[in-house]
């Protein structure tokens, strides 16, 4: 009789939680039992582990093999517990001393000749690890970058299963076969779900030299609404005809963002690895992520689900990043009116049959949507064909109480022929307004320091009414536009907040009558007599 005992980390949403995994071993005939709620992928790793190990080189006990996973009222899937499962086995056989298997955690899934493949949510399951205070974690060697990013935390990468049963039993480490160079890794080759690299636009976060603010030709409103949105993470609708730089401005705005800082990159690698979306090479998400989902995206691709457990969707990919919807009116109502808990709390929560999970989703929403069905209405002249009805019900798509969470509504207009074809100066380039972003973010910052808000739109409208109050009458205009019904109480909030962060901008103490004017002016669309540049009021 034999009884060995290790440890490995079961996912719930992007939180882990340790598992302990028991191996005993009866006399009787020969069998393998596994317990403790395993889904479908876990079952299976019978087979997987028994292969493993007799390709490694060891024996598989001839026995009554049972192998428990405690706490066993937490639902378990997927293949990361093979290498635990393994080494359990192997230490109630007496391969493998049970006292060295007692205090590390195990993360990888063992391929049938032995190998340890990489699985989803490496970072998350170690920092589980070390949140209940184990110090060692075995993982795959591709995912050891990954692991070591948690702090105090010692990691081991392993090739194979024979590579760990080597170090376990100090053994001679037996040489593996590098990969092939200049092809895709094997390993990682199962870990993305198909069609979610190109939605989530990771490689479009990085700070692109190629795409700069500067190429955006005209839109001063426009630019001025994309530096506000950067500066107090405020949500952005931009509306105006095809061809006249929304899409550009939204895919210029993740490099005008502070780049992450190290906490918040570990939340959004964390979001990233359980989806399977990190880079090869790069285990460290640290600029602002940008997703941009088709508008036939379902509610579950957009706030997350799926059978089982619920994998995160468009809004926690693009956590402390952009979310960007073009052709906003074209996704369906459903999918839309699902954002609005996730743009007020700042997570979502999925209930499901299997469990509840929350994933994160502080984003900055960016809508993005024609005037009317065929792009051309305008108050400024009758190129549109579409009839009144027409119109309204294409505007109609967008709810109000959806947009009544966003702050800045802004007409894109039309580009002019002279100013395409111009050679004057230029607009502003991303370094210079991001320049201008980054000061206003640590003004924000010092102003809200030992507070649990990072930026101004994420601070409730009861403390900036009560802790932090605007110049005397600044908000007489905005109180009146409350009184006469175009400003909901949640909207003069937004308005304050709004507020603040060209007051950032400017650099002003608080907020005067010019800044809650363009606060308004960015809000409502009505003209309140102030410049549309943040230079013009510094």
């Amino acid at each position: 009789m034999g009884f060995a005992r290790t440890c490995s980390v079961a996912l719930v949403g992007v939180e882990g939680v340790v598992v302990e995994v028991q191996a005993d071993l009866e006399p009787g005939v020969a069998a393998f039992t596994l317990v403790g709620l395993p889904d479908k992928s876990l079952s299976e790793s019978r087979d997987r582990v028994r292969a493993a190990v007799v390709n490694s080189g060891a024996v598989w006990p001839q026995k009554k093999l049972t192998v428990g996973l405690s706490p066993a009222s937490v639902p378990k899937g997927g293949s990361g517990f093979d290498l635990a499962v393994a080494c359990a086995v192997l230490g109630a056989a007496e391969r493998i001393d049970p006292r060295v298997l007692s205090d590390i955690v195990m993360i990888g899934e063992l391929g049938l000749d032995g190998r340890v493949r990489p699985v989803r949510g490496v970072l998350p399951a170690v920092l589980a690890a070390a949140d209940a205070g184990y110090e060692q974690v075995v993982v795959p060697e591709c995912a050891a970058a990954e692991a070591s990013l948690v702090p105090g935390i010692s990691v081991l990468g392993v090739r194979s299963l024979g590579q760990l049963i080597a170090v376990l039993t100090d053994e001679p480490v037996p040489e593996e076969d590098p990969d092939d160079a200049g092809r895709p890794h094997p390993l990682t080759a199962g870990l993305r779900m198909p069609g979610t690299a190109a939605a989530t636009g990771i490689h479009g976060a990085q700070h692109d030299h190629g795409h700069d603010l500067a190429d955006v030709v005209g839109q001063r409103s426009a630019r001025t609404a994309v530096e506000v949105a950067a500066a107090g993470g405020h949500h952005l609708f931009l509306e105006g005809p095809p061809g006249a730089g929304k899409t550009m401005l939204a895919e210029r705005l993740p490099a005008v963002l502070p780049p992450l800082t190290r906490g918040e990159s570990l939340e959004v690698t964390a979001v990233h690895s359980v989806a399977g979306l990190l880079p090869p090479g790069k285990p460290l998400v640290d600029v602002a992520p940008y997703c941009a989902p088709h508008h036939s995206a379902t509610m579950q691709a957009l706030v997350g689900g799926g059978q089982g457990i619920a994998r995160p969707g468009a809004v926690s990919l693009a956590h402390r990043g952009v979310l960007f919807l073009d052709e906003t009116p074209e996704f369906s109502g459903q999918a839309l009116d699902a954002l609005r808990q996730p743009l007020e709390a700042g997570h979502v929560v999925i209930a499901r049959s299997a469990g509840v999970v929350r994933f994160p989703a502080r984003f900055l929403m960016v809508l993005a949507a024609n005037p009317c069905p065929c792009g051309r209405f305008s108050q400024r002249d009758d190129l549109c064909d579409c009839p009144p009805s027409a119109i309204r019900r294409y505007q109609a798509r967008l709810s109000g109480p959806l947009l009544d969470r966003v702050d800045l509504r802004v007409e894109v207009d039309r580009v002019t022929r002279s100013e395409l074809t111009g050679r004057g100066t230029r607009g502003e380039s991303t370094e210079t307004v991001g320049g201008r972003v980054q000061a206003a973010r640590e003004r924000a910052a010092a102003r809200l320091a030992g507070t649990p808000w990072r930026t101004n739109s994420e601070v409730p409208g009861r403390e900036l009414r009560s802790r932090w109050h605007a110049s005397s009458g600044a908000l007489d205009e905005a109180e009146r536009s409350l009184e006469r019904g175009v400003l909901s109480a949640r909207g003069l909030d937004r308005v304050l907040r709004v507020a603040w962060t060209v007051a950032d901008l400017v650099g002003h103490d608080r907020p005067d009558a010019t800044d809650v004017a363009l606060a308004l002016q960015l809000r409502t669309g009505v003209p309140r007599g102030v410049p549309m540049a943040i230079g013009a009021l510094s």
